[in-house]
This record gives C-alpha cells, sequence and structure tokens, in this order.
C-alpha cells in the first residue's frame, strides 16, 4: 500500500463550544465510543496509508502526549507545540514546517473523515496544484456552503462571507505543497485566508468526497459521532 505523505493534524484549539466538557480534557481527548477520540482518527489513517502524523497542540497539549505517545497503529506521531498564545491554525502550520517535508496532508483533530486518501492524494499530485481541498455537495445541508469547484478546481472558496453560488463544503482534508506558504504574509495566522489565496490563483485542487463527516467540535456533533462509531464496533 502507498505511504501517505506526513499529516499534520491541527488539535491545538481549546473547544470552547463544548463547555465543561473540555475544562480540563482537550478536545481530542473527549471519550467517543469508549476510547479517546484521537485513537479513533488515527486508527482510520493508518488503515488509509499513514506512517507519519505531526499533531499541532496547544491547549492542554501536554496531556495529549502523554495520552498518545510517539506511535499508535504503526503510525508514528511527532508534536509542535504553539507559542506563547494560541498560533491559529496556519500559524500552527508554520511552526510545524521543519517537520513536514515538501508536501504534507492537514486535518482537524475534531473530525472523522471517511473518504479514500490516497485517492485524494492521487488526484491532487496529478493535478499539479499547489493545494489540495477535499470537497463535499452540500447546499447547505450539514453547514454553511463555501466552496464553488468544477473540473477538479477550487475556483473560490470564503470561509467568512460565502455567496449564494457556493453549493460545496470543505470537508476538512487538505493538503499544501511548501510553496504555497509564499502566497500569503509570515503574520497571517488564519488557514483559510490561505486557502482563499489559492482558489483565487488556480492553485487549489478539488477532490470530491462522498460520505458526510463527522465531528466532535459541538456537543450535537459529539453525540452524533459517538453514535456512529458505537453503531461500527
Amino acid at each position: 500500500m502507498t505511504a501517505l505523505p506526513p499529516i499534520c493534524i491541527l488539535a491545538g484549539g481549546p473547544g470552547t463550544r463544548l463547555g465543561e466538557r473540555v475544562a480540563d480534557t482537550p478536545k481530542p481527548l473527549l471519550e467517543v465510543a469508549g476510547e479517546p477520540f484521537l485513537l479513533h482518527q488515527l486508527r482510520l489513517l493508518a488503515q488509509h496509508g499513514a506512517e507519519r502524523v505531526v499533531l499541532c497542540v496547544g491547549y492542554l497539549g501536554e496531556k495529549i502526549e502523554s495520552e498518545i505517545g510517539a506511535e499508535r497503529f504503526g503510525v508514528k506521531i511527532e508534536y509542535s507545540y504553539d507559542g506563547p498564545g494560541l498560533d491559529g491554525t496556519l500559524g500552527a502550520v508554520r511552526r510545524a514546517r521543519g517537520m513536514l517535508g515538501e508536501r504534507f496532508l492537514l486535518l482537524y483533530g475534531d473530525t472523522y473523515l471517511r473518504l479514500d486518501c490516497r485517492a485524494a492524494v492521487a488526484a491532487w499530485t496529478a493535478g499539479g496544484c499547489a493545494g489540495l481541498m477535499t470537497v463535499l455537495r452540500n447546499d447547505g445541508r450539514w453547514d454553511t456552503s463555501n466552496v464553488v469547484q468544477a473540473n477538479g478546481r477550487v475556483l473560490a472558496y470564503n470561509k467568512r462571507a460565502p455567496t449564494a453560488e457556493m453549493n460545496w463544503i470543505d470537508y476538512g482534508l487538505g493538503g499544501l505543497a511548501a510553496r504555497a506558504l509564499e502566497l500569503v504574509g509570515e503574520d497571517e495566522r488564519d488557514l483559510a485566508v490561505l486557502y482563499e489565496r489559492l482558489a483565487a490563483a488556480g492553485e487549489l485542487c478539488a477532490y470530491e468526497a462522498r460520505e458526510r463527516l463527522y465531528e466532535i467540535g459541538r456537543p450535537e456533533g459529539l453525540a452524533e459521532t459517538d453514535a456512529f462509531l458505537r453503531g461500527r464496533l
């Protein structure tokens, strides 16, 4: 099985929407279907060919490293810690840059994504773009649609001010070549801004996901994900 590029998991946020659940437990370690959510995520990535993961941690990051360790399911795990205060999504990527190589995948530490990661990487390679975004036909069902895509390219992306023509949504697995980081200034902290620039430059490959995603960032999402994963046991 062809190995995936290194995978950067953004797991530094405090998870404020979950309230008291994360007072002493970082979001990736919340129990879901009988074990820390991050273990479900790592197991799934291992099944798709992941060999190395860089966990970008911030809030209670030491607890994550202590619980998860340096290897799970045959996947080697390294840790990159936010600086004083939180780095933001793109800031965390920049801080981990030296651990990620010339091309890497990105996903959020609170999502469970059901798609063929190797096929997404193959489409990205064939497209020759600096960035990859997996997308799902949404039409407002799961969250606010924020993508226009056609013919394997993201034509427009705007998470902050989506338009009526946007019927797709960012599914949560992305990819970046090192050269993509040159499109924004060193002080930019938001990954969404970089994706916007990549789309505008014609440098963002689109790969279509067909299964709904699950996430634990909201109480209702946490309950849905727990029920889904318990049904798979």
